[in-house]
């Protein structure tokens, strides 16, 4: 690219209103698979690939992956870590991202004290992002052992969400979790954005069009979604919808 991945999610966000991000787990998902949903997500809209998960298991075939995939898209590929394992030379971009409200101090900054010198060697380019579970997080909030924000008290990720931006990161993202049984209450996204200067990113329980638009419509300036394109069969008709619904919802 002949600009940083991170302008490049700028200027989509300035022409578009939000966006759409699809995320891959090559743990959850065969890289033969992994590959033909990328092919599909750029094909239906996405404006990037992240690739990555919640799982302790190594990523042992990561490099393959990723170049597998950036060989098929047109779109950035982005490392979604987590852990030591989710670092690849091949991606466009990482977000270097710390799980504010970890118990852990792992999560919070030694994993990020461990890569930090292998991104550099890399020259993968480190997008600094404060990552925030919402409710129980599913997997992410089990592995990061995180003490999740209850639903009924979106003043709390408020707080954690401003402490990002004054920290410097230059994203904020609300996590409900893999699967999630709900999404981030619209509340909460709501109170967030209007608030914070960086952009909101806002993942988990997101299974259709009209719930990623009315996510958009509270404020999510980029919706990521995974569980859904890995439990359906037409994963291009799915992601062309939310991205359909979410470009509806221009500001």
């Amino acid at each position: 690219m002949s600009k940083t991945v991170e302008q490049y999610i700028y200027d989509k966000i300035r022409d578009k209103g939000a966006i759409h991000m699809t995320l891959l787990d090559p743990q959850k998902t065969e890289s033969s698979a992994c590959i033909k949903i990328a092919a599909e997500a750029d094909e239906a809209g996405t404006s990037a690939i992240m690739v990555g998960g919640s799982t302790m298991a190594s990523n042992s075939d990561l490099d393959e992956v990723v170049k597998e995939i950036k060989s098929k898209v047109k779109v950035p590929v982005i490392l979604f870590p987590n852990n030591i394992s989710g670092v690849s030379r091949y991606a466009d971009a990482i977000w270097f991202m710390s799980l504010l409200n970890s118990s852990s101090t792992y999560y919070l900054i030694d994993v990020q004290a461990l890569t930090a010198h292998l991104i550099r060697r890399y020259e993968l380019e480190a997008i600094p992002m404060g990552y925030i579970i919402i409710g129980d997080g599913g997997a992410a909030g089990f592995v990061g052992q995180a003490r999740g924000i209850p639903y009924d008290y979106p003043e709390l990720a408020l707080g954690y969400s401003l402490a990002a931006e004054t920290l410097g990161m230059r994203f904020v993202y609300l996590e409900a979790g893999s699967g999630a049984k709900a999404p981030v209450p619209l509340g909460m996204i709501k109170l967030v954005k209007n608030n914070l200067s960086v952009p909101l990113i806002v993942g988990g329980g997101i299974k259709s069009g009209p719930i990623a638009r009315a996510a958009v419509e509270a404020g999510a300036n980029i919706i990521v979604t995974g569980t859904l394109v890995e439990k359906t069969k037409g994963v291009r008709e799915s992601i062309y919808e939310i991205v359909s619904y979410i470009e509806s919802t221009r500001r």
